[in-house]
């Protein structure tokens, strides 16, 4: 008898299934993103980020009363405690900012007297303080770091307008503000990726929401997770001007490198949020003034694609990254900022949802049979989604099929 253990390899964990979701289906032949049955395009076209984390947290999109409710919720919550601006006070200034908001996260619990109840409700509740508290706190520390003080938040304002007002200073151009608020839309979910997963693992422990969320950003932290939009804008300033791109294509793929925003491990078309970016990465431009970071990036994507269809005799595709740079750039985002801007939605919104199924349930047996980590990968639940204009007093059901 054979008692040797024969290895198992699974590179990346790509197609483990780890848990059914009726929270997101990524689509990634088809190109399509759909949250609780409605599809991305519509979302960011006719919902606030305010309406798709309603949606997120409660299944359904909010009703007129529902969402005066849920932004009166909010908005008291935008205030984090004072001992935190303390603390930021006393950073290096030179600190990743990505580890700044793991460090500065789990210190939100001091505002939240129900911090690690696991309770629907209390988690509910935890994830508002995240969505608005986590807010400020980015544009606190990137003031700070620039030896500016923070500015208060302004209730008048929605949730993007008062994110962009918290960073500058100044009240945003409303169409800036429109396509922030978009962008905060289109990363709000993406089904079960590594910061997901991290959290999950973290919460099935019985972590309170906030460490998990510390966790998954510490997961975004990382350069195979977030920040690609920093590297495409650092790419895009190393190119410089259009007569640039040929040679650096060529030295970059001689050398086995990658393009940056080029390529995604689910998508097999182009991903539907650079779609929805791209146009809004031009007006933005316009807006501004400069065009020139978004007509680089469409003569780098053009190129860029023939150039890899050539050498590799297959298509690459854009992901979100490659546009959002440049919109976020063109909006006064320092580059350095953006992988910022982003955790509040992505990690706070699905979340509550996704880890309420994370926590350990009686178990006739020792309880670290509940605790075992899942494995990377999901299979997700079919969803039918509608192309038509969303009515938001009358949300269409989302059909699990």
């Amino acid at each position: 008898m054979n008692d040797e253990c024969t290895p198992v390899l699974n590179t990346g964990l790509r197609g483990v299934d780890v848990a059914s979701s009726k929270i997101c289906d990524v689509q990634g032949k088809k190109g399509k993103l759909i949250y609780r049955g409605y599809r991305i395009e519509d979302l960011a076209e006719n919902t606030t980020f305010e309406e798709v984390c309603y949606l997120l947290l409660h299944e359904r999109l909010p009703g007129k009363q529902d969402l005066i409710s849920f932004d009166e919720r909010l908005k008291p919550k935008r205030q984090i405690p004072e001992s935190i601006f303390t603390l930021l006070k006393h950073l290096p200034r030179s600190m990743n900012p990505m580890d700044v908001l793991q460090a500065a996260t789990p210190l939100l619990t001091q505002a939240d007297e129900n911090a690690g109840s696991e309770t629907l409700e209390h988690t509910v509740n935890s994830a508002e303080h995240l969505i608005a508290g986590l807010s400020t706190l980015i544009a606190a520390w990137d003031r700070i770091r620039n030896d500016r003080p923070p500015v208060e938040p302004d209730n008048a304002l929605g949730h993007a307008a008062n994110f962009l007002y918290m960073l500058t200073g100044n009240r945003p151009d409303p169409e800036a503000a429109a396509f922030f608020d978009a962008g905060l839309v289109l990363h709000a979910e993406h089904s079960f990726n590594a910061s997901t997963f991290t959290a999950r693992q973290v919460a099935s422990t019985k972590a309170h929401i906030y460490a998990a969320i510390a966790a998954a950003i510490g997961s975004l932290s990382g350069p195979l997770h977030g920040g690609a939009n920093v590297r495409v804008m650092k790419m895009l300033m190393e190119i410089g001007s259009a007569e640039a791109i040929d040679t650096y294509i060529d030295k970059t793929l001689d050398a086995g490198g990658l393009i940056m925003g080029l390529g995604h491990a689910v998508y097999q078309t182009d991903d539907p949020r650079a779609l929805i970016l791209a146009p809004m990465s031009r007006r933005m431009g316009e807006i501004a003034g400069d065009t020139r970071w978004y007509d680089l990036s469409r003569e780098l994507e053009i190129k860029a694609k023939d150039a890899f269809k050539k050498r590799k005799n297959r298509e690459i595709f854009c992901n979100v990254d490659f546009y959002s740079a440049s919109l976020f750039y063109a909006m006064g985002i320092p580059w350095t900022c953006s992988p910022l801007s982003l955790p509040c939605p992505a990690s706070a919104d699905g979340a509550p949802m996704s880890l309420k199924n994370s926590l350990p349930k009686p178990h006739p047996n020792p309880p670290c049979t509940a605790l075992v980590p899942p494995m990377w990968g999901i299979t997700a639940d079919r969803m039918n989604a509608s192309s038509q204009p969303l009515k938001i007093d009358k949300p269409q059901n989302s059909d699990v099929v």
